[in-house]
């Protein structure tokens, strides 16, 4: 067993972590998934799903902005006619709102959940939002981060009850606390976990997390919330690495190996739990990865799955 202090609320709770046999990602990229951000600046979605086709690559993770420029009919089509399979769809959420922008939200999360089913995404990834102001464009200026978090709540609550029945599971993605006020006042797995056992007691599956390391590794309660989580909320395992130093809090995300992340470590914990998804990888990367030509980032993407994660 590899016992762990976790830095519970009396700083003394133990968490073993079973030593479990890891799937085997050295000899093939069967499990990697390109999250369609990675090479975000190198081409439209179409033609990211021919260059990831022609590296092998079987799955992928679109953004509706980069559904919307091709349109999803084309790209329907496009994950239809290569057989990729989806491992999340990016991103609903945005849900703190003023009174006025409530409706806007509301709309907009339902045509995410209708899309992500059409292209057959294993989940929809949910970046819930920061203060109403930030989250959506026109609405009164707060400084209610409280309320936002209940907004937020709110607004899965509500979502779920449209995507149930469409059988499309909402997987709630928390985002590094630096995001707290522009992006995501979710900020560990501990706040997303609560919130699913509010709205989802029984565990159906409909309700779970999205688990990317880049905003959970530093978390002194990671390894326990990971256990707490287990097979049933785990919903998407997301990879990059945690460059030092970070030159932009949002566009200089490290490739897989070149940060101080302990991938290998995070992956077991997640396997131990029964998750047994694709390893999907997101990089926001304005001063590297978004310069390189997209063939040598699918390659170098292939080979960290390879070798680190």
């Amino acid at each position: 067993m590899d016992a762990r202090h976790n830095g519970g609320h009396d700083g003394l709770e133990l968490v073993l972590l079973p030593m479990v046999l890891m799937r085997d990602f050295s000899t093939d990229h069967a499990m990697l998934s390109i999250n369609t951000a990675t090479v975000r600046k190198q081409g439209d979605l179409l033609e990211i799903i021919e260059a990831c086709a022609r590296h092998g690559i079987r799955a992928i993770s679109p953004w509706r902005d980069q559904v919307a420029t091709v349109g999803l009919d084309a790209a329907v089509k496009a994950v239809k006619t290569h057989g990729f399979q989806l491992s999340g769809y990016c991103r609903g959420g945005m849900f703190p709102s003023d009174a006025a922008h409530a409706q806007e939200a509301r709309d907009d999360n339902r045509r995410a959940v209708d899309e992500a089913k059409a292209l057959g995404a294993v989940c929809l990834v949910l970046v819930v939002g920061g203060l109403p102001h930030t989250s959506r464009p026109g609405s009164a200026v707060s400084h209610d981060l409280a309320g936002a978090r209940q907004q937020v709540e709110d607004g899965i609550a509500e979502l779920l009850e449209y995507a149930k029945p469409a059988g499309m599971p909402l997987a709630i993605e928390p985002l590094h606390p630096m995001y707290a006020a522009d992006r995501a006042c979710v900020n560990t797995l501990e706040q997303a976990l609560d919130i699913c056992d509010r709205l989802d007691p029984a565990r159906t599956g409909a309700l779970g997390v999205a688990a990317d390391v880049y905003h959970i590794w530093w978390d002194p309660n990671l390894y326990r919330d990971i256990q707490r989580a287990g097979r049933e909320r785990l919903l998407a395992y997301h990879v990059c690495d945690w460059l030092v130093p970070t030159r932009d809090m949002l566009t200089d995300r490290g490739m897989m190996g070149d940060g101080v992340i302990e991938l290998r470590k995070i992956r077991q914990a997640v396997e131990a739990e029964g998750f047994s998804g694709f390893s999907e990888v997101e990089i926001f990367s304005e001063l590297d990865w978004w310069k390189r030509p997209m063939d040598e980032v699918l390659r170098t993407c292939i080979e960290r799955h390879k070798s680190v994660v």
